[in-house]
């Protein structure tokens, strides 16, 4: 804290000189050697007075830095710690990621944003995203991968395991006074793994200087994008390696069609009715844009297509009375191939795994003016119960 006493005794230094300067101004003269002497102790002391001031208030303003940072990694560092992510929603450490993505860490000299970004740093060097960011992305990459939206989303911060019941109890008829039957369900277990989806964009150093630009949303809406066609891919025909194992590989036979590149109208309806009524309510058709075409074709014996478009504005196309997903990640129907699924893809798990990391590469594309940056997620996806969900294979 400064002392009140020297402030007042730099006044008094000043108003002494200014007096010395006025009689010498006034009597038409310069100031006289002993005049002079007095003069240059007084701005000597005023000066040491000013200097003592100057470094009172730097050490203040470098207190107050340490203890704001402080504060910040006190109230969010025990949380990344515990793998709690929610201070990826506190004003601080938005603030200093969007900064970070605009100027890189290197360009972070107040201590309170380089404290607040510390937090998030991921072991490979990115940063966690705010949750606006990751919710723009889950966005993005719904309007991209649409079985997502049909599936089970659980969010972990690890390994997850979810027990399956593989076998269902039975109940008997029992006579009064009789034992009651003794029948236990059988579990197994579906681990969840986290397999890495990596990706990189790349920005012009131009639109990373323009405070108008939406950098974060930018960003989001892109890895959005295609996190979500690669996921897709993934979700319906992945093999496990590397990758979460798809909904078709996990899947149980339902019917095997007579044609190798052509289905039927009671192929359909046997698939239909391979699948238990439990999961029919719930169930939805996955294949092929060309599978489609084939199948928009086909009508029963009375003429009536079985295929439905929906009418209504977010109302899917119906095929046997229930949704149709397409997508082009499914097998074609061609010789030995699974070419349409049916079934409640609820019991098709996706496991994300908590926060979404992004990492600026500040030299890599320098040369072209531009700025990368390195994003990665983590997630895996399985089949909880084959029973749910049935396939038809071509011939």
């Amino acid at each position: 804290m400064i002392d009140n006493k020297l402030l007042a005794e730099r006044g008094q230094c000043i108003d002494a000189m200014r007096v010395l300067n006025t009689s010498a101004i006034e009597a038409g003269r310069d100031l006289t050697s002993e005049e002079q002497a007095q003069y240059d102790r007084l701005e000597a002391r005023q000066t040491e007075i000013a200097n003592i001031v100057k470094r009172a208030e730097k050490l203040g303003q470098m207190e107050s830095d340490v203890a704001q940072a402080v504060n910040v990694v006190s109230k969010l560092a025990p949380q990344a710690a515990k793998g709690d992510l929610s201070f990826r929603n506190s004003a601080e450490y938005k603030d200093a990621l969007d900064v970070m993505l605009r100027r890189g860490s290197a360009g972070i000299l107040d201590p309170r944003i380089h404290n607040a970004l510390q937090v998030g740093t991921n072991s490979e060097g990115g940063y966690v995203v705010p949750q606006e960011f990751e919710t723009t992305l889950l966005a993005a990459l719904q309007d991209i991968n649409e079985v997502r939206q049909w599936c089970s989303v659980i969010s972990t911060s690890s390994q997850h395991h979810i027990p399956v019941e593989s076998t269902l109890g039975a109940a008997a008829w029992t006579a009064e006074e009789a034992a009651f039957n003794e029948s236990d369900a059988a579990f197994n277990r579906v681990t969840l793994n986290d397999y890495k989806a990596t990706t990189i964009i790349k920005v012009s150093e131009e639109l990373l200087k323009d405070s108008m630009f939406d950098m974060q949303g930018y960003l989001a809406t892109n890895f959005g994008k295609r996190f979500g066609i690669l996921e897709e891919a993934a979700f319906v025909n992945g093999d496990g390696s590397s990758k979460p194992t798809g909904i078709v590989p996990g899947a149980s036979a339902g019917v095997t069609a007579a044609g190798a590149a052509a289905i039927t109208a009671a192929e359909l309806i046997d698939l239909y009715h391979a699948l238990g009524r439990p999961y029919r309510k719930n169930a939805v058709w996955l294949m092929a844009d060309a599978t489609a075409k084939l199948i928009r074709k086909l009508a029963d014996t009375t003429g009536q297509y079985l295929w439905q478009p929906g009418l209504q504005a977010g109302m899917p196309d119906t095929l046997l009375g229930r949704p149709v997903i397409v997508s082009n990640s499914m097998p074609a129907a061609t010789t030995g191939l699974k070419s349409v699924a049916f079934g409640d893809l609820s019991y098709y798990t996706i496991a994300d795994r908590q926060g979404v990391t992004v990492q600026r590469l500040n030299e890599l594309y320098a040369a072209t003016g531009q700025v990368g940056f390195r994003a990665f997620k983590r997630v895996d996806a399985k089949v909880t119960l084959s029973a749910a969900i049935k396939v038809l294979t071509q011939a």
